[in-house]
């Protein structure tokens, strides 16, 4: 099997937060990074209407910026979508697919997700694709069943490290500090990563980069993060805060 990427990837999902205003946290983080001691690759999601500004104040730094979602299609009449072509052009290197708040607000479907994954390799963006169970699946054991139907449903021929990532946000652990114990990431990470070398061969399979999410946080980060299978984080509400995402990322 290929050597996984040594280096961890820290995503940061802002969400419908942030203004112009948050431009000064990203001067902050960029000066951060800087200064050393960080030792993964760092990605910033905020909204739509920041990605460009976000991407110049980024310009020439290590920090890389993501969308939060893309329309299937280059382009059409869909009003109040955005292209992954369109991330592309304001600056944008990744983009999120599938996260469990578009599938549960949006009605977005397994399908829905697998085309979207199409169309940021269209426009040259990696997807970052997100699966994970709800409290109640956990509860009835279902856990490792519904992950992996959700991960099956995504794979294509095309899936590899250099466009794709995977993120593990259990459903119950988002914003609600909770967390799964490590044993149970580990598991489900394992469980990602065998489906995926099914599909696709496990010398493939050992470069698509699975990230967890769900209530990441400087003090649960570096154990998480020492886990089986688990090569970064999808990071919320602490990625609104510099040192906090610093933080996390230091933790690798």
């Amino acid at each position: 099997m290929a050597a996984r990427n040594p280096r961890k990837l820290i995503a940061g999902n802002w969400k419908m937060n942030g203004s112009r205003n948050s431009l000064a946290m990203v001067e902050a983080l960029r000066a951060g990074a800087g200064a050393g001691g960080v030792g993964a690759d760092l990605l910033v999601c905020p909204p739509a209407t920041l990605i460009a500004p976000v991407a110049q104040a980024l310009a020439g730094s290590a920090i890389a910026v993501g969308g939060q979602d893309c329309h299937a299609l280059a382009s059409g009449a869909y009003t109040g979508d955005l292209s992954a072509e369109m991330l592309a052009e304001a600056g944008a290197t990744h983009v999120i697919v599938g996260h469990s708040e578009r599938r549960e607000h949006h009605g977005e479907t397994d399908a829905m997700v697998r085309d979207k994954m199409r169309g940021a390799w269209r426009a040259g963006l990696v997807a970052i694709a997100c699966v994970g169970e709800t409290k109640a699946q956990r509860e009835a054991g279902e856990a490792l069943a519904v992950v992996g139907a959700q991960v099956k449903a995504l794979l294509e021929s095309d899936v590899g490290g250099a466009n794709t990532a995977i993120a593990y946000e259990p459903v119950w652990a988002i914003g609600t500090g909770l967390t799964p114990t490590v044993a149970d990431v580990a598991e489900v990470h394992r469980l990602i990563r065998a489906t995926i070398a099914q599909a696709v061969g496990p010398e493939t399979a050992a470069g698509v980069r699975l990230l967890y999410g769900g209530s990441v946080k400087p003090g649960n980060a570096a154990e998480l993060m020492a886990a089986d299978d688990v090569d970064g984080a999808l990071v919320g509400g602490a990625s609104l805060v510099a040192d906090d995402f610093l933080a996390i990322a230091r933790a690798c």
